[in-house]
C-alpha cells in the first residue's frame, strides 16, 4: 500500500468522528500555541526593552552611590553622601572619553498650577543633562550654565506634567508652577518619550539646575548620582575605567578598599534585562510545553480506543492480504494527521495571540522562525511517539481472533 491511500484511509477515518478527532487535537493546539505565544512574546519583551535601553543612549554611564553595610547587612545607600559636585569637575577635566557629565539630585512632590496639581518629580542637572538623557526640547530654550550658579526657578516639563497642570491646552512657556510652594518659571518643553523598560513614565519629569534642588527643595550639598555620556558606544568601556580612575583619586581609594560608588553602563543594563527576559523566556515555554505532553497522551488514549473499535476492521483487511506494516502505517498515519493539523492550528493561533498581546502592550511583534519550525516538528515527533504504541498493538493481532472479536 502506498503512502497515498494511506493518508487518504487514514483522512477517511478520522473524518468518521470529527468531534473525537477535534478534542484530540485541542492538547496540541493549547501546547503548541502556548509555546508559540510565550517565546514571540518573550523575544517581543527583550526587543521593547532594547529600544528603549537604546532611546536613552547604549553610551550613558551612571555613577551611583554605593550601598553601606553593617555588620553583614546591606543598609541601603539613601545615606550615603560620597559624590559631589567636585566629582563631576574632576571627570569633566580628567576623563577624555567623557563627552558630557552631569550630577544627578532626585526629588518628589506635588506641582501645582492654579486649581491643577500633580504628584510628579524633579530632576536637577546642569545644562547638559538633557542631551545625556537623550531628551528633546520640543518648544522653548534649556538652561544655562548661568542658572546653575544662581540657582535659578526655573524648569523643562514633560509632556504628562503639561496634560495634568495645563488640561485646557494653554501654552505652558512663561508661566509659573509651583514645586513644594516653590515657584519655578517653565522655559522649555520636552517632547514625548512614553514608558522606559521598568513601565515608568519618562514624561512625568521636571527638570531644574541642581543646585536649585541642593539649595532650595532638599537642602543638602552632596549629589544622588552622575550621569555621563561617552564619546561612542565603542568607548563606552574606556569612558568607565576613565571615571574610576578619576573618582579613586579624588576619593583617595587605596587599592583593595572597598568603593564608596558603582560605576554602571547601559550595556550592563542592557546584557542583565536580557538575561532576565531570556531565563524567563525558556522558563514559560517548559511550561507550556507541558500541554503538549498532555496532548501526546490524549492522541495515545484515543488511539486505543479506536483501535478496539475497529479490531473486525482490521481482521478483514488482514484477510484479504493487508500485512501487519500495513496497519501499523494506517492507524500511525491517523495519530501523525491529528498531530500535525493540530499542530498547524496551534502555531496560527499562537502566532495571533501574540500579535494580539503585542499589539494591546506595545511591543514589537516578532515572529520566531526557529520556534515555529521546532513546534512542527515537535508535532510530527508527537504523532510518532504517542501513536506508536496502539498501531503495533492494531499491527500484532491476529486476523482470525480480529474477525471473531464482538
Amino acid at each position: 500500500m502506498n503512502f497515498s491511500n494511506l493518508f487518504k484511509i487514514a483522512y477517511k477515518a478520522l473524518l468518521r468522528n470529527k468531534t473525537r478527532a477535534f478534542l484530540t487535537m485541542l492538547g496540541i493546539i493549547i501546547g503548541i500555541s502556548s509555546v508559540i505565544a510565550m517565546v514571540s512574546l518573550g523575544q517581543s519583551s527583550s526587543q521593547s526593552i532594547n529600544n528603549q535601553i537604546s532611546s536613552m543612549g547604549t553610551n550613558l554611564i551612571m555613577v551611583m552611590r554605593a550601598s553601606q553595610r553593617q555588620g553583614g547587612v546591606n543598609l541601603g545607600s539613601s545615606n550615603v553622601q560620597t559624590l559631589t559636585a567636585k566629582d563631576v569637575d574632576a571627570i569633566r577635566s580628567q576623563a577624555k572619553y567623557v563627552s558630557a557629565v552631569s550630577p544627578l539630585v532626585n526629588a518628589s512632590g506635588q506641582l501645582v498650577n492654579g486649581a491643577n496639581n500633580w504628584l510628579g518629580s524633579v530632576q536637577g542637572g546642569n545644562s547638559e543633562l538633557i542631551s545625556i538623557r537623550k531628551y528633546k526640547i520640543a518648544s522653548g530654550i534649556n538652561f544655562t550654565e548661568l542658572d546653575v550658579r544662581n540657582s535659578a526657578k526655573v524648569c523643562i516639563i514633560g509632556k504628562t506634567v503639561v496634560k495634568n497642570l495645563f488640561p485646557g491646552g494653554e501654552n505652558p512657556l512663561g508661566k509659573t508652577i509651583r514645586f513644594n510652594k516653590i515657584p519655578f518659571r517653565v522655559i522649555g518643553i520636552l517632547e514625548g518619550k512614553g514608558q522606559n523598560q521598568m513601565g515608568q513614565d519618562m514624561d512625568d519629569v521636571l527638570i531644574v539646575p541642581y543646585t536649585t534642588v541642593q539649595k532650595r527643595i532638599l537642602a543638602i550639598t552632596y549629589i544622588h548620582m552622575i550621569m555621563a555620556s561617552a564619546q561612542s558606544e565603542e568607548t563606552a568601556g574606556l569612558a568607565t575605567q576613565e571615571i574610576e580612575a578619576v573618582l579613586h583619586a579624588v576619593h583617595k581609594i587605596k587599592p583593595g578598599q572597598a568603593n564608596e560608588f558603582d560605576v554602571r553602563t547601559q550595556q550592563e543594563m542592557l546584557e542583565m534585562m536580557n538575561s532576565v527576559t531570556g531565563f524567563l523566556t525558556v522558563l514559560l515555554a517548559a511550561i507550556a510545553s507541558i500541554s503538549l505532553l498532555v496532548g501526546g497522551i490524549g492522541i495515545m488514549n484515543i488511539m486505543y480506543v479506536t483501535v478496539t473499535e475497529r479490531i473486525k476492521e482490521i481482521g478483514l483487511r488482514m484477510s484479504i492480504g493487508a500485512k501487519n506494516r500495513d496497519i501499523l502505517m494506517q492507524f500511525l498515519c491517523e495519530s501523525i494527521i491529528l498531530s500535525l493539523i493540530g499542530g498547524v492550528i496551534g502555531i496560527l493561533l499562537g502566532l495571533l495571540m501574540s500579535y494580539a498581546a503585542s499589539a494591546g502592550l506595545k511591543w514589537p511583534f516578532i515572529v520566531s522562525v526557529p520556534a515555529v519550525g521546532i513546534s512542527f516538528l515537535v508535532c510530527a515527533a508527537t504523532g510518532i511517539f504517542f501513536g506508536w504504541y496502539p498501531a503495533k498493538k492494531a499491527a500484532s493481532l491476529d486476523s482470525i481472533n480480529a474477525l471473531r472479536y464482538e
